[in-house]
């Protein structure tokens, strides 16, 4: 092989190395700096980039995606002087690789420092209760600060969320009785409350039971009074009736008006519920001729076949006549 063979084969490896020097090849997702001599020229996009071989070089490989920072638990001193333990993610994404290149020595580190910083002085300025029950406040207010600091480094922010937060265990079981206690006074109010409401309900119910027995007691003394009035206009009429039959002459009317109040006064001594023997003090033959002139007024108004007779035309009283009565003795009588 002769000395012009070797340095055309030379010169072909050292063509062929050149042109692989030049090509750059970058990953989707990634995007690299190229360096001249140190110095940041550009940035290579993803697919072929052509570079200057051994005057040009790649200086940081950037990854443009979206990434997850991992934030250790570290313990956080509330404004109520309340040891918790906190520990949370950040979501950021680079949208400037030059700036996240050289902007910043160490990207991850400053963005770990930065979160933990803020995170502290974001839960220091806030109570316990605060802090258990604000995480999305938290979380803007992350977001809002360091967001607003990694601008300077090509950074975006997308998201800070805390994972857990621990208080301690005699904070955790006072919570717990604090919880309990509020539980069983909400449940004694609760109680209460239906204890109130059932009795308004039973002193509406005797309202309305009171108010419809009234209602009731006095449509009832309405009609009371109504039928004692029937009742004495009944009276009074039967009164008026016998009154104008014995003006009219007609004496067996008050014979009869007399037997049926005595028939009436005898029937209430029979049904005393108090009355076990019933003395009479007067004589069988008084009823039974009260009872004789009850049948001698009913034939006057009848007649003795049982049809009633006219009445004769009402005559002239005549002067009443003298009558002298003798007094009767009995044989049992003293002389």
């Amino acid at each position: 092989m002769t000395i012009a063979a070797i340095l055309f084969a030379a010169i072909a490896i050292l063509a062929i190395m050149f042109v692989f020097s030049a090509v750059l090849v970058v990953r989707q997702g990634f995007e690299y700096t190229i360096e001249r001599f140190g110095r940041f020229i550009k940035t290579a996009q993803p697919g072929f980039t052509l570079i200057l071989p051994f005057i040009d070089r790649v200086g940081r490989r950037i990854n443009m995606m979206e990434q997850v920072l991992d934030i250790p638990g570290q313990e956080i001193i509330t404004k109520d002087n309340a040891m918790v333990a906190v520990d949370g993610v950040v979501f950021f994404q680079v949208l400037d690789p030059a700036k996240a290149a050289y902007e910043v020595s160490d990207l991850y580190r400053a963005l770990l420092q930065l979160t933990t910083t803020n995170l502290r002085t974001v839960m220091g300025s806030m109570d316990l209760d605060e802090t258990l029950s604000k995480r999305d406040e938290i979380n803007a207010r992350l977001l809002s600060v360091v967001d607003h600091a990694t601008v300077a480094w090509g950074v975006k922010l997308t998201r800070v969320e805390l994972k857990d937060i621990r208080p301690p265990a005699d904070i955790v079981n006072a919570m717990g009785r604090q919880m309990k206690a509020e539980r069983e006074k909400r449940a004694l109010i609760l109680e209460s409350e239906g204890q109130r409401a059932s009795e308004i309900l039973k002193a509406e119910g005797q309202k309305q039971s009171q108010i419809l027995q009234a209602e009731g007691r006095r449509e009832s003394a309405f009609r009371d009074a109504e039928a004692r009035e029937r009742a004495a206009e009944a009276e009074a009429t039967a009164t008026r009736v016998v009154s104008d039959a014995i003006t009219g002459g007609e004496a067996l009317a008050i014979n009869y008006f007399v037997a049926q109040k005595y028939v009436e006064a005898v029937g209430k001594f029979a049904t005393s519920p108090n009355a076990k023997t019933i003395l009479f003090p007067v004589e069988a033959t008084q009823l039974i001729g009260t009872l004789g002139g009850i049948g001698a007024l009913a034939k006057a108004a009848l007649g003795d076949d049982g049809f009633p007779v006219a009445q004769p035309p009402a005559r002239t009283k005549a002067a009443p006549r003298a009558s002298v009565s003798v007094p009767t003795q009995r044989p049992d009588d003293p002389a």
